[in-house]
């Protein structure tokens, strides 16, 4: 196998222009110049408070465009492209409440021109971007063997190629091994040479990580997850966007849920809500609320077979019609801004389980219960990524979502989960 061996060239204007330190810069221009093209040619003045009440906005709605887009790259499965219009529009339409709320007079077609250009231009640089991602050698030995040989990822040539290529500092790539393996001296000796000549080195669970959106744990250390206390900062910001997102959304809430609560009892027999003890933050039981989308039954006392009702499986006969509709957009789930209020949950963050299902994970599945660190959230990175599941193997792989999620809280990825969890509700892909 024979690596690009073309020594590095400067980076072409294409590549500083989509992606290097000129993109900011041009998306300004892919946003301003349109508005501005057309405002001369109007024969207005350039310095008419109406332009630059325009322009100021605009320049605001792609700044915060490209630093959300640019931040979302650093995520696993982020299929990029999707998230571009909504990115946009959310960034647009943000910006369009604050001239509302302001009553700023400005001229609504060279808003639109900038807003339209910003969005081509966001695609064409991201699908530019895609095209460029280098190659990652995967150098064998240790647990290297987790990452997958699939698209930019290829097997290493051998360790003289690499060393003829570090040295002429021409590796057009970068290299993944088990740093943690006890590789012979000329590999480790490689790995120094390949750092200091700027060639990135990366541990393969960093890369495997951002392949699978999984965290593999094996056992809880440091040096499988960091920390075992999650970003305690963002944590308790969280806590606080939880609060007053619930509170503003409740008013505006009150009249669709009172729609679906006659909807629900002229569908079936039966209350409205479904409450059932679910194990939450820090392994403590709460009482979860939502809106009930099965018909009723009657009382289950014995552990299997009440372990066995808590599951929903594919075409569960037990689901209403009107329940149909509900879980597939997710719209059941609603009622647990009564939970985040309480403390309970969390908008975004692991499903809680029921108590009989979290007991029996527990005992089939090795540090299940570490995923009780963080507030449950109504979605999160496992429902987003996997959908729903029953059986120990699939609980197995979700838990390593959640991990995933727990390792890399923030801002960025909850905004992620948020993104989406729109496209779930949109598709249905994923509702259960």
């Amino acid at each position: 196998m024979h690596i690009n061996a073309v020594p590095k060239p400067r980076q072409k204007a294409g590549n500083l222009l989509f992606s290097g330190n000129l993109q900011l810069p041009a998306y300004l221009m892919a946003a301003l110049t349109p508005p501005i093209v057309w405002w001369v040619g109007q024969g207005q003045d350039l310095r008419h408070p109406i332009l630059i009440a325009t322009l100021i906005p605009l320049a605001v709605a792609v700044l915060v465009t490209w630093y959300i887009l640019s931040r979302l790259r650093e995520y696993a499965r982020t299929r990029h492209l999707s998230y571009v219009f909504p990115v946009n529009f959310l960034a647009f339409a943000g910006v369009l409440s604050g001239i509302a709320i302001l009553r700023v007079a400005y001229s609504i077609p060279m808003f639109g021109m900038g807003a339209f250009g910003t969005v081509l231009f966001s695609y064409i640089s991201t699908a530019h971007n895609r095209g460029l991602r280098r190659p990652h050698f995967i150098v064998g030995g240790g647990r290297s063997s987790e990452v997958r040989i699939e698209g930019q990822y290829l097997p290493a040539p051998s360790l003289i190629e690499l060393e003829t290529l570090v040295q002429a500092r021409q590796l057009n790539g970068a290299l993944v091994a088990d740093l943690h393996y006890d590789h012979p001296d000329e590999w480790e000796r490689l790995f120094a040479k390949a750092a200091l000549a700027g060639i990135p080195v990366y541990h393969y669970r960093q890369v495997a990580e951002m392949q699978t959106g999984q965290v593999k744990i094996t056992h809880l250390s440091e040096n499988e997850l960091g920390s075992l206390i999650p970003n305690v900062p963002y944590v308790a910001t969280k806590r606080l966007i939880d609060i007053v997102g619930s509170v503003l959304l409740l008013p505006l809430l009150a009249v669709p849920l009172l729609v679906i609560a006659l909807l629900i009892k002229l569908d079936s027999k039966g209350p409205v809500l479904f409450v059932q003890e679910r194990v939450g933050f820090r392994g403590r039981t709460f009482r979860m609320v939502k809106f009930r989308t099965m018909r009723e039954r009657a009382a289950i006392t014995e552990e299997e077979a009440l372990r066995n009702d808590a599951m929903t499986r594919d075409g569960d006969d037990r689901i209403t019609r009107v329940g149909q509709f509900l879980r597939k957009t997710r719209i059941d789930e609603l009622p647990q801004v009564l939970n985040i209020l309480r403390g309970e949950m969390s908008w975004i963050g692991p499903r809680p389980e029921a108590e009989s299902l979290a007991k029996w994970y527990e005992s089939e599945l090795p540090f299940y219960s570490y995923r009780h660190i963080v507030r449950p959230g109504i979605t999160g990175w496992a429902q987003v990524n996997q959908g729903h599941v029953t059986d120990v193997s699939d609980v197995n792989a979700k838990l390593r979502f959640d991990f995933y999620y727990v390792k890399n809280i923030s801002l960025w990825l909850d905004f992620l989960i948020v993104l989406k969890t729109f496209r779930v509700i949109l598709t249905g892909n994923g509702a259960k």
